[in-house]
């Protein structure tokens, strides 16, 4: 697909704080500026990128700026306008300054939020075909039962980005 750039990967694997679990083998897949956002706004582009790659259930918004994380799906965030710094892992996590092209990969249990940003900041957010997400905010109540979730979510497809042969397929193993 002409619109993808080569690939620019940083990987982050991060630990269990108590309260948000972040996922034991997989890390969380940064790509700089790795679609090639033609104007400010070009949403349909990062949603067009993601559904070819069998990643659906597109949504646009921008990112909750509480800790929250998916106990049941991995979930992908697109950047298409406006600049922001996202946390990712919980409290003690990695921060990271995000802009138009550059894509989040998060798998289930890591914990995101937005610490700040411009007022046009936006994403688009998908999930692997076949997974369907749900909300946990990092919970004592919550505990129980999502780790067991967080271990049978299936292993995506593909690379929302990139496809069959994308960086997920190298830094993202199955089990």
């Amino acid at each position: 697909m002409e619109t993808v750039n080569p690939p620019d990967v940083r990987a982050e694997l991060l630990s269990d704080d108590g309260l948000i679990p972040n996922h034991p083998l997989y890390p969380v897949l940064i790509y700089s500026k790795s679609i090639r956002v033609l104007s400010r706004g070009d949403a349909m582009l990062v949603e067009r990128t993601f559904s070819t790659n069998w990643w659906f259930h597109a949504w646009r918004n921008g990112v909750y700026d509480f800790h929250h994380y998916h106990s049941t799906a991995h979930e992908v965030l697109g950047v298409y306008d406006g600049e922001a710094s996202i946390q990712l892992g919980g409290e003690s996590g990695i921060k990271v300054d995000v802009s138009p092209g550059d894509v989040l990969i998060v798998p289930a249990g890591v914990g995101h939020r937005k610490l700040g940003g411009t007022e046009d900041f936006a994403v688009v957010g998908a999930y692997p075909r076949g997974q369907r997400w749900d909300l946990c905010y990092g919970e004592e109540e919550e505990r129980p039962g999502v780790l067991d979730r967080i271990s049978r979510v299936t292993h995506p497809e593909t690379d929302p980005v990139y496809g069959e042969e994308g960086p997920l397929k190298t830094y993202w193993k199955k089990d």
